[in-house]
């Protein structure tokens, strides 16, 4: 089902030919200075030295056109590219059609928030299995996702990209393969590379540069240099247990990792442009800046 629309995929994603870093949500740092207000985050972030944030809709797209279009109007004047996460309640590998119908108006909804942001990427949860076997979910979720597409385009949001998001719970689908094979389906389709999630679900597999620069060579292996160069990310440190994913740390945690030098050296070495969203617990945009640094101080940002 490649569309063949490659060209969208470098109209607001490389018009800075940079990696972009950013928190999810607010932050406790934006708390504990007084504001409150989400409009006030772009000038707060571009501020801090940050340039990306994800507008959280975990719970549900609650926010108004209005709401939206200020913080968009925000975030073009200071330069912050704007995401929306998706409901965290969206399965695309269930087989029930009502559901798989609320799926789909869930990711319209978002996207139309983040047009009135004046961004392009809504980030999509990948689903559980429930009682499935893999293989099972994961036609499911093809099925949900071309017909998600193909809604996407009616309503007019065929420049929004929907990045599906590698899970961190082994009992979820949403490993790099799945992710890639649902990817596969439109060339807009992008993949939310969540290291802090694969590296849960493979109990420490992301433990040093060649098991991390692996999943850099499965994008380009399986979705191509333009979507490796421009993907999405989540990055967090996260503790896990023998199901996968527990709970989001901050850098302060030493132990459960992944170590984020080695995502940019691989970022700095191949040139590439992803974003990259930060998802600590609390220290979200403390975090973000220090990937930010960390990658700057390799020569890639200037």
């Amino acid at each position: 089902m490649q569309t063949g629309l490659s060209e969208k995929l470098t109209i607001k994603d490389e018009n800075k030919m940079k990696p972009l870093f950013g928190p999810a949500g607010n932050g406790d740092l934006f708390y504990n200075k007084g504001f409150k207000a989400s409009e006030d985050m772009p000038k707060f972030l571009k501020e801090y030295g940050l340039d990306a944030y994800e507008y959280q809709c975990g719970n549900g797209v609650r926010i108004g056109e209005d709401k939206a279009k200020l913080i968009g109007a925000e975030a073009e004047k200071y330069g912050i590219a704007m995401s929306v996460h998706s409901p965290y309640y969206i399965n695309l590998a269930t087989p029930d059609e009502e559901k798989r119908a609320n799926n789909i108006n869930y990711i319209l909804q978002s996207m139309a928030a983040v047009k009135a942001m004046g961004g392009n990427r809504v980030v999509v949860h990948s689903g559980a299995l429930q009682k499935m076997t893999r293989e099972e979910a994961l036609e499911n979720a093809r099925i949900c996702v071309q017909r998600a597409v193909r809604e996407i385009d009616e309503a007019g949001f065929g420049d929004i990209h929907m990045c599906i998001e590698t899970m961190g719970k082994i009992n979820q689908l949403g490993n790099l393969d799945e992710v890639m094979e649902l990817c596969s389906l439109d060339d807009r389709l992008l993949p939310t590379i969540d290291f802090g999630h694969l590296n849960a679900r493979t109990l420490g597999g992301l433990k040093d540069y060649d098991s991390i620069l692996a999943v850099f060579d499965t994008i380009e292996n399986r979705l191509g240099q333009d979507r490796l160069k421009i993907f999405h990310s989540h990055f967090s440190h996260i503790e896990y247990t023998k199901g996968g994913e527990k709970k989001h740390l901050t850098f302060e945690d030493k132990e459960f990792g992944p170590d984020f030098s080695f995502v940019a050296e691989i970022v700095y070495k191949k040139n590439l442009s992803p974003v990259f969203i930060c998802e600590s617990a609390g220290t979200q945009i403390e975090d973000a800046l220090e990937m930010k640094n960390s990658v700057k101080n390799l020569g890639k940002i200037d």
